[in-house]
């Protein structure tokens, strides 16, 4: 069975889309953000640093409009099921055609604008813990003052904490106390995927509920639970929820093994997400699309 899935924030380099430039569908879809999003997305994503593409109301866009249009030029793309990495999930519920991709690049402008939002008014950060049981790493977050959670079960042995910037470096001490072998702070914006992201929730909720979701063409594996989905609502509530949840990305691999994914396919910038497959499970085929 043949597995998509989208990468997230992070996969981006400048440059990104050069290749896509002088293909009609990949015009045609670059106006189109450019005019949602209010300002020329691709030429940044053309020729901007990597300073501009890290910003986060530029970066979510650009991510999803990579994938998007690759999407659109797989003269094959029939899934027999798709995920995606936290941003990542959006461009999963575009592709299984849920939402349109106007109506997917709205959902992420409003969620970058307001994720960023909410960076600004905390001292906030994310590190990754390398190397360290899960339930220890849980542990640890829950006795540490502050606000600190786990927010990427990434692969066995490298999972992502968030929080508030002096809970997240005690945080960090105490794991390598316990045997972690490395505990980095990530260069990110602030703490994605933790309670701090709550007022990101709410504004994304909003835009959210003013979409009609469709009934996907095949099951959406959903970061919250990890399991597939195809009810609309309980897409809407998953898709919420996320903001302030952990990404489940390895169980979410595992459970798509479970049920049959023999092939994944990468489809976006970069292989972040084919680096993390091979240590979930080295035996399944992954591959990336490229033109």
């Amino acid at each position: 069975m043949k597995a998509f899935i989208f990468p997230g924030q992070g996969s981006q380099f400048p440059g990104m889309g050069n290749e896509l430039r002088e293909i009609t569908k990949a015009k045609e879809m670059f106006n189109t953000a450019n005019e949602i999003l209010g300002f020329k997305i691709s030429d940044i994503m053309f020729n901007g640093t990597a300073d501009e593409l890290k910003q986060t109301n530029v970066t979510q866009p650009a991510v999803f409009i990579h994938s998007l249009i690759l999407t659109n030029i797989i003269h094959d793309f029939k899934p027999d099921m798709v995920a995606g990495h936290s941003l990542g999930e959006i461009s999963a519920l575009t592709a299984a055609k849920v939402i349109s991709f106007q109506e997917g690049l709205e959902l992420v402008k409003v969620r970058s604008e307001a994720m960023q939002a909410a960076c600004k008014n905390n001292d906030s950060t994310m590190a990754a813990v390398l190397q360290l049981d899960e339930l220890k790493i849980e542990e640890i977050c829950k006795k540490t003052d502050g606000i600190v959670v786990p927010a990427n079960y990434n692969c066995p042995g490298q999972v992502v904490i968030s929080g508030e910037l002096k809970a997240v470096e005690k945080a960090c001490e105490k794991m390598m106390e316990n045997g972690a072998r490395r505990a980095i702070i990530l260069p990110v914006g602030g703490a994605f995927h933790s309670p701090i992201m709550e007022p990101a929730k709410e504004k994304l909720a909003t835009k959210i509920q003013e979409i009609k979701f469709k009934k996907p063409i095949c099951p959406i594996y959903q970061n919250v639970c990890a399991e597939p989905v195809i009810n609309t609502d309980s897409l809407k509530d998953n898709l919420i929820e996320q903001l302030i949840s952990p990404v489940k990305w390895s169980y979410t691999i595992k459970n798509m093994i479970r049920d049959g994914a023999t092939d994944f396919t990468e489809i976006g910038p970069g292989k972040v997400l084919q680096g993390l497959l091979k240590k979930i499970n080295p035996d399944v085929n992954i591959s990336i699309f490229s033109i």
